[in-house]
């Protein structure tokens, strides 16, 4: 296979968009593990694509990153959440890990195609850690462990027993005492298996964790806070353009003109015009708000643990305001769509409410409204948000 390029990157990501969406309605349906797509990401190399050279990747930036998890959204939000937090779970090492840690790991993910999962979610406090010499033994669950149905290694974070200090390790998916419950029942993002991972006595060697959440000065590690929210940029940008194409392809070859319009073809009615004119434009801005954050990113990302809390601060809340907008805008969006298809749009066949249900999953799971404070206090006061999980 050739060298991956940023170039090649988002071409194959638009192939495969393309692809995804073929049977993106079914699958919304089916649920489950979306197996023959992990297979595509898999062949098409574009598993590998964050990984530096120096541990056998491409080492193509986080902006090329996002913007083929954007694309892959655009065919099937699904795929977009799954690929965006594939990087997410992989970056722990890079965050935190040691350089043996980077070289071990990241080097077999070169080299196998592995598809990273994550079982981290912050807030449950559900997954303690018993130190064994220099080892964890592990028990208790992680809920909302996205892409871990379909992972050959996750991200763990858990709590240690006695010190309630959070820590950072992977695994193999495998490994004795790992149960993967398959219980994710959301109405949206049906194939990103975003259910319970339990741990039953899983023993976590020191070699591979990562180390603790409390970082001190070292700014780099809360990235990952940040990379989260870019991923949800991603499916909600790459969403309302797969909902707006799906709305414009109904539209010219199904939609008819209302009664009373005085139109004979639905597409020369001046209302349907206007509304597919601002849903447009909303997602055009969307986007170019979201390309802002990710420039901003790459140069917070390129300074490592020289990280500065101006240069995290400034991505922080480009990042924090081009959520809060893409979020609203495919909300509308895949709302809108059909005042403008029509009624037999509705109908269950087409399943056209998935581009909604997805967006609505993603945003309940992530309140603009602490987002557009954080953007507030910093424009009025002058302060950045504190790293934080969410911000």
């Amino acid at each position: 296979m050739s060298q991956l390029t940023s170039e090649k990157a988002l071409l194959l990501a638009r192939e495969l968009s393309a692809h995804f969406a073929a049977d993106a309605a079914a699958n919304d349906v089916a649920g489950g593990r979306p197996l023959s797509q992990l297979a595509a990401l898999r062949e098409s190399g574009l598993l590998t694509a964050l990984i530096p050279e120096a541990y056998g990747g491409p080492g193509l930036p986080w902006s090329t990153v996002l913007q083929v998890a954007r694309e892959l959204a655009s065919g099937d939000s699904a795929m977009g959440h799954l690929y965006g937090y594939h990087f997410l779970a992989l970056s722990g090492v890079l965050l935190r890990g040691s350089e043996a840690q980077r070289q071990r790991l990241l080097g077999d993910s070169a080299r196998e195609h592995w598809f990273w999962g994550n079982s981290v979610n912050t807030f449950s406090h559900s997954l303690f850690g018993q130190r064994s010499g220099a080892d964890y033994v592990l028990n208790g669950y992680r809920p909302f462990s996205s892409g871990s149905h379909i992972a050959d290694r996750l991200l763990v974070a858990w709590e240690d027993q006695d010190t309630d200090v959070r820590f950072f390790g992977s695994l193999a998916v495998d490994q004795p005492g790992i149960t993967l419950t398959h219980d994710w029942d959301g109405f949206g993002q049906r194939q990103t298996g975003s259910g319970r991972v339990l741990f039953e006595n899983v023993r976590i060697p020191a070699a591979d964790i990562y180390g603790a959440a409390d970082s001190g000065a070292n700014l780099f590690p809360s990235l990952g806070a940040v990379i989260a929210q870019q991923v949800l940029i991603a499916v909600f940008v790459g969403t309302a353009w797969g909902a707006l194409r799906t709305a414009r392809d109904y539209t010219r070859e199904h939609s008819r003109p209302w009664i009373t319009s005085g139109v004979e073809r639905h597409g020369d009615d001046p209302w349907v015009r206007r509304v597919y004119g601002e849903l447009y434009t909303r997602t055009l801005a969307a986007e170019g708000l979201a390309d802002r954050s990710l420039a901003l990113f790459d140069q917070a990302w390129a300074q490592g643990s020289a990280l500065t809390q101006a240069a995290r601060g400034e991505v922080a809340v480009a990042t924090a305001a081009a959520n809060v907008f893409a979020g609203d805008t495919a909300l509308d969006v895949t709302s809108r769509i059909f005042e403008v298809m029509g009624a037999r749009s509705a109908t269950r066949s087409h399943g056209f409410d998935r581009f909604w249900r997805n967006v609505r999953t993603h945003t309940l799971h992530n309140p603009a409204e602490y987002k557009t404070r954080n953007v507030g206090h910093w424009y009025l006061n002058g302060d950045y948000p504190e790293p934080g999980i969410y911000q």
